[in-house]
């Protein structure tokens, strides 16, 4: 198993590279953005591990262009803790985001949770399909299309509507699809989970409340409603 690691701090990247090669890793290494992008091309890792702050090229954009090429697993690796930096991370299509300063066993627990995630969904050999109203989504092949018409969303947002579409009508707790869109459960992940439901009613057009709707029950989770949803049954 490959894991690329990108950092600028040469220490911290050698530190890594003995702690993941004593986990059975190989371990590819950069120091700045342009080395990780055309090692992630030439070598194409399992896994890759980005500091947010990198020269020449930044992490976040780094990683903007892995996932706008392929679907390798991306965790961002950065001192960078505020929220914004966070939801910045998973917007442009990390896995995951880990802020140093942090142990070599929460890391590697981390990066299996990750690639179990990724292997579940890439060598599955079932189908799946889900339909709501006109809203389609097949979990093999992560296509969205409402009205028949394609709508791009990204990995999160797919994960978090098919949980959502799976339990139609339901209110799925906070956590549940905290640990089905990200592998794990963590409270902090509370805000981003609302900023990707936000960009999925965004994306698909759908309502606050009533029918056809992404609703918010207060403190407890989140509900997809059908067309044929009672109005007064949803809360906002």
């Amino acid at each position: 198993m490959k894991v690329l690691v990108a950092d600028d701090d040469v220490d911290l990247v050698d530190l890594m590279d003995y702690a993941l090669r004593r986990e059975g890793y190989e371990v590819l290494k950069a120091v700045d953005g342009q080395q990780a992008l055309a090692r992630w091309q030439s070598e194409r890792p399992d896994i890759v591990l980005l500091d947010g702050s990198m020269p020449k090229v930044d992490g976040f954009e780094v990683c903007r262009q892995i996932r706008h090429e392929g679907k390798t697993p991306v965790i961002m690796v950065s001192a960078r803790s505020k929220e914004d930096d966070v939801i910045r991370g998973l917007q442009v299509g990390a896995d995951d985001y880990v802020t140093k300063p942090f142990s070599a066993k929460q890391l590697v627990a981390r990066m299996d949770t990750v690639l179990r995630r990724s292997q579940q969904h890439a060598y599955n050999p079932a189908s799946s399909q889900v339909q709501v109203g006109d809203l389609a989504l097949d979990r093999e092949s992560h296509e969205v299309t409402k009205n028949n018409r394609p709508v791009q969303l990204k990995r999160l947002e797919f994960r978090i509507l098919y949980m959502l579409a799976q339990n139609v009508g339901r209110v799925v707790p906070y956590s549940r699809l905290v640990e089905y869109g990200w592998g794990y459960y963590d409270e902090a992940t509370f805000n981003p989970l609302k900023t990707h439901v936000s960009r999925i009613r965004m994306k698909l057009g759908l309502g606050t409340h009533g029918a056809n709707a992404l609703s918010a029950v207060r403190g407890v989770g989140y509900v997809l409603t059908g067309p044929e949803a009672d109005a007064q049954g949803s809360a906002s």
